[in-house]
């Protein structure tokens, strides 16, 4: 039996909430199951770079998940996913990630994948990185052994949209 199609998608509080808009309009009706969770920081960021409503940003996905429910499906590691991204991935949700902190169900998802060994996808927009940011995109990166495709930083080009 072929595991379903399925991505999960999760947008935290950093610059750049129009590229994951884009990507859950593209994947809408393409046959491949998204599950959204939006960190209060991103439904913020939202705000400040878009005319979007936060209803039409959930509408674009096919469940929408409560950052705060840390018993919904894609907290469990039962539930089997393509790959889970984090775009734009803010240096706290970095963080919580690399520390295994699972304060809100974007950071625990993101543990589940790590832990089943399943592909997780950071776009880390914010730059300049310090120390601290690179410990931690390393950290996440050697949780996924050897497999260089399993935990890849984005780099964005552009700074701000209104859309």
């Amino acid at each position: 039996m072929a595991a379903p199609q399925r991505l999960i998608v999760g947008i935290s509080g950093a610059s750049g909430v129009i590229y994951v808009i884009r990507l859950l309009e593209i994947l809408k009706g393409s046959g491949i199951e998204t599950h959204l969770i939006m960190t209060r920081g991103a439904e913020i960021t939202l705000a400040h770079e878009t005319r979007r409503k936060l209803a039409e940003v959930y509408a674009l996905a096919d469940h929408a998940h409560a950052p705060g429910d840390i018993a919904a499906s894609v907290s469990s590691g039962s539930f089997r996913t393509m790959v889970m991204i984090d775009a734009p991935c803010s240096m706290r949700s970095l963080a919580e990630i690399a520390g295994g902190v699972t304060a809100g169900l974007l950071s625990r998802a993101a543990d589940v994948v790590l832990r089943e060994r399943r592909r997780l996808d950071l776009m880390v927009c914010e730059t300049p990185l310090h120390t601290g940011h690179l410990r931690n995109l390393t950290a996440v990166s050697e949780m996924r052994g050897s497999s260089p495709r399993q935990c890849r930083p984005s780099m964005r080009a552009l700074k701000r949209w209104k859309t």
